[in-house]
């Protein structure tokens, strides 16, 4: 495994954008989980439940709904050798709906901790800029945040790949197995 190899995988629901970033990090010795959803409902604790079945009990998990920098130097304190951060959408949702939180301050924060990282970091998110504008402000206002979070992380990763249908397609860099 490459040392400090930074990815975003990015498309658009049930696109296999998960599946692959485990993929990826399936030779890590040590991999660690950062985990950005919290488990609100029914619907949303079965999903939690399924992805931690698909990573199996070798990974370790942190959840962390907004400090992502904070969480990253955890897991590389503990001895990560590879983080998937799943998903950087929902962590801008977290942090648009978090009256003491500002979305500039905390992807500033982000953007820095991917620059000083150690060992491999991937991050998922999704693709929410294709589809209709929509209809009210506040979905609006969640869709542009969430395309500046994705252009600003892609600008600072090696390798950016683009899921559709399972298929990962290289948009920047390597593409590659680490």
């Amino acid at each position: 495994m490459k040392n400090n190899t930074t990815y975003l995988i990015t498309g658009g629901s049930r696109s296999g954008k998960s599946r692959h970033a485990l993929e990826l990090a399936k030779f890590a010795k040590k991999p660690y989980y950062i985990a950005t959803a919290a488990a609100r409902d029914d619907e949303m604790c079965d999903r939690i439940q399924k992805h931690q079945q698909e990573r199996g009990e070798h990974w370790q998990t942190i959840e962390e709904e907004i400090a992502l920098s904070d969480a990253i130097k955890t897991a590389e304190k503990m001895g990560a050798d590879c983080i998937v951060i799943d998903c950087l959408t929902l962590w801008t949702s977290n942090i648009m709906f978090n009256d003491k939180c500002n979305i500039e301050i905390e992807l500033e924060k982000l953007l820095k901790s991917i620059k000083a990282a150690s060992v491999t970091l991937i991050f998922v998110t999704n693709e929410v800029g294709s589809g209709i504008v929509p209809a009210n402000a506040l979905s609006r206002e969640f869709r542009d945040s969430a395309g500046i979070v994705n252009q600003k992380v892609a600008a600072v990763v090696a390798n950016v790949l683009l899921a559709v249908s399972g298929i990962p397609i290289k948009i920047k860099g390597e593409g590659g197995a680490i």
